[in-house]
């Protein structure tokens, strides 16, 4: 005589057998529940393609979720939301997003590749802590690759080029009271100078490295009085640019950053 197969969890039997382990994780990681992907992000099964409709990579503008989550954590540590040392506790953050690990786990591989994030082995992922010799290293690193752009950026750059970073330093004259704008508009004016200078490797180590400074709990433009020095110093260095001294231009960045260094104490 056949018996019909029995299969656990089957309407009409109880197996008795305990939930996997990890059931109860899965549940807490993903409430509430994640909200609908967006229409545009998931291709509707069997859709046909309209005549003449670009390719579907061009149609891929959303942003993945992972990146979106890595950004949001980004702003949480470089407000000190997150303070460099701190355990990263993935449930809690989880449900903050409404989303499963998955993506929170591919977003912490992006930040621990940025320097921003530190995973331990079975222990976790950790904010950064940088010491006073990371904190060297990277100025030293950062002089190195901003010096080289400024000559670059003096020998050959156009007047467009000239007038945008004009106006940046422009701006920097206007906030130098203001230490939060002074400090955007200060990343901008070195990151545009990177760009400028057309050395996209340099310019993504610099973009990285910079990263990694906002980690520092005593930031060179903390100090009293640095805004004035640094603003004095962004002067020179602009009239070298404008005069086209490529030498002066290396020397007076790679003094900047020295004197930036002084100040993290």
């Amino acid at each position: 005589m056949s018996r019909t197969p029995s299969w656990p969890g089957r309407p009409g039997r109880s197996s008795g057998a305990p939930a996997p382990r990890d059931a109860k994780l899965r549940i807490q990681a993903t409430a509430p529940p994640p909200p609908a992907p967006h229409p545009a992000a998931v291709p509707a099964p069997n859709a046909t393609k309209a005549p003449g409709s670009p390719p579907a990579e061009r149609a891929l503008k959303p942003r993945a979720l992972y990146e979106e989550v890595a950004e949001r954590l980004r702003q949480r540590i470089f407000a000190r939301e997150l303070e460099p040392g701190s355990w990263i506790d993935e449930l809690s953050l989880c449900a903050d997003f409404g989303i499963s690990r998955t993506p929170l786990r591919e977003a912490l591989k992006v930040l621990a590749a940025e320097g921003l994030v530190t995973m331990k082995v079975r222990r976790g992922a950790y904010v950064t802590e940088v010491s006073r010799d990371d904190v060297r290293q990277v100025y030293h690193v950062l002089a190195l690759l901003e010096s080289d752009a400024a000559a670059q950026v003096a020998a050959h750059a156009d007047d467009n080029a000239r007038a945008e970073l004009r106006a940046l330093h422009e701006q920097l004259e206007r906030q130098v009271r203001d230490r939060d704008a002074f400090f955007a508009t200060n990343e901008r004016f070195h990151l545009a100078l990177l760009r400028l200078a057309g050395n996209r490797w340099a310019e993504q180590m610099a973009l990285d490295l910079r990263k990694v400074m906002k980690l520092n709990r005593h930031h060179s433009l903390f100090k009293r009085g640095r805004l004035a020095e640094s603003l004095a110093e962004h002067r020179e260095l602009m009239a070298a640019i404008a005069g086209g001294d490529a030498e002066a231009a290396t020397r007076l960045m790679r003094e900047h950053f020295a004197h930036g260094l002084e100040a993290t104490g």
